[in-house]
């Protein structure tokens, strides 16, 4: 009897797995866990047995500290590294690393793979970045809050294909290969941004450092190199160099991943060959063997060598990338919404992002509102209109100017890219510490904002455009 209760929980654990993996492999799922991540930091920020605890836990240093008692040796390593930071500069440095290496697929063989396929994303992702800059910039200039003007310049992608897969056919193919691809590069220039504009004093002997170790991994991957291990290991090295030099760290997962081979160690020919090998040497295996068993102790030994070779079959960039994908968009995205969503709500009033401009420290919920959730779609719109009438690209197939503009809508979702631009700005020299950190909680706010506006919009334009579509026909 027993094994009755056994039965039903082994069963019952089974069936929880087969819904977990269905669950993860929804194109929304990654938002769902983002939103819930906000939701869950914006308590653990504000609630006030867990305020205290939470911001503690942010702070808490990971620094090396080594010192002697005579105080001559006094060293910290990494110097700063609280756990804040460490989610910031090294846990990013994955999600940066993973956003290269889909960068760099979709340049080689994807939608960015030639000119006539990337053009029109391109120059659309460019209006994209350009206009809710002058607006936030217009908003804010001369003011404290002018060099967030970065912050409502970045899309989305999870969030955006996500609301596009629960519109369903609503949406013409052609959209959202064109929407997808639009968000590529638009991470890409959000990369440039802020690689060279939210960096700190630059400090060249180390920046040339690093361009040596760099020039090092480039010609290992020229000499025919593919082991993985080659490149992890000087990326550890630029990333140190990176932290200190001045640029920020997590374009060291950008520069690492864009270096990562996307051939495979062993071509067709080679693999057939030696698969045909292992193969007869397997089945000789299983002719002596003595027992039912399987798979015996020679068996195992070629079935390792056999899964050995699928894998050198494969691109390393292709495994890294489905290996990290998962611990990106489950792991360490939301960890990054726990730690940076968390807006202690001392005043109402950041809600308020329609409030008078501030002439001395403008008004960054404004810029980043009005930048998301009107300069997005208008800037794409515009791009891709002048594009096409310039005859440089083409419109989508079986789309048309309303639906485009409504698919532009959801570009205006900012969520990681903006949030994460959002802790780099607003600090300098002889900048208040409590002004700053004021300011990057309005940001956030009208980054939460905007973007649930500008999701909400595109897919309600996306309805309506479809419906007055379907009653045409």
């Amino acid at each position: 009897m027993a094994l009755i209760p056994i039965y039903w929980w082994n069963k019952e654990v089974h069936n929880f797995k087969i819904s977990q993996d269905k669950f993860t492999k929804q194109p929304w799922a990654n938002g769902v866990i983002l939103l819930v991540c906000v939701a869950v930091a914006m308590l653990l920020a504000n609630l006030p047995f867990t305020k205290q605890l939470y911001h503690n836990f942010l702070h808490t240093e990971l620094t090396i500290h080594v010192a002697s008692p005579d105080g001559v040796i006094d060293w910290f390593f990494p110097h700063g590294m609280t756990m804040e930071r460490f989610i910031n500069d090294i846990l990013m440095v994955v999600f940066f690393f993973t956003v290269g290496l889909e960068i760099k697929r979709e340049v080689v063989c994807g939608e960015l793979s030639s000119p006539k396929k990337a053009i029109l994303p391109v120059i659309a992702a460019f209006g994209g970045v350009v206009v809710p800059a002058v607006i936030y910039t217009l908003v804010n200039h001369g003011t404290l809050a002018a060099s967030g003007w970065g912050i409502p310049t970045a899309t989305d992608i999870a969030f955006a294909v996500g609301i596009l897969s629960l519109l369903g056919d609503r949406v013409p193919v052609s959209l959202k290969v064109f929407l997808t691809a639009l968000a590529i590069a638009d991470d890409l220039i959000a990369i440039l941004v802020v690689a060279i504009f939210y960096g700190g004093k630059i400090n060249f002997t180390l920046l040339g450092i690093a361009a040596i170790v760099i020039i090092f991994v480039a010609l290992l991957k020229r000499l025919g190199e593919k082991r993985i291990g080659y490149y992890l290991v000087p990326a550890v090295i630029v990333w140190f160099l990176f932290y200190y030099s001045g640029i920020h760290a997590t374009m060291t997962g950008v520069v690492i991943a864009l270096l990562i081979p996307m051939e495979a160690r062993y071509n067709k020919a080679k693999w057939h060959r030696r698969h045909r090998i292992l193969y007869e040497g397997l089945l000789e295996a299983e002719a002596v063997q003595t027992s039912e068993d399987f798979p015996n102790g020679p068996e195992r030994h070629f079935l390792r060598r056999i899964s050995s070779l699928t894998k050198k079959a494969i691109p390393p960039s292709y495994r890294l990338e489905h290996k990290l994908n998962p611990i990106v968009n489950f792991a360490i995205m939301p960890i990054f919404a726990l730690a940076n969503a968390g807006v202690e709500i001392t005043d109402w009033s950041l809600f308020n992002v329609f409030k008078a401009v501030d002439p001395a420290v403008g008004s960054v919920g404004l810029g980043i509102f009005l930048g998301l959730l009107l300069g997005k779609p208008l800037g794409i719109t515009l791009a891709s209109w002048i594009a096409i009438k310039a005859r440089v690209g083409a419109m989508p197939s079986k789309s048309s100017w309303p639906m485009l503009f409504a698919v532009a809508c959801l570009g205006g979702i900012g969520f990681t890219m903006s949030i994460f631009v959002d802790t780099l700005s607003f600090a300098g020299p002889g900048v208040d510490p409590a002004l700053t950190q004021h300011l990057r909680d309005a940001g956030k706010i009208a980054v939460l904002l905007g973007s649930v506006a500008s999701g909400a919009l595109g897919s309600l334009l996306i309805t309506l455009v479809s419906k007055i579509k379907k009653q045409k026909i």
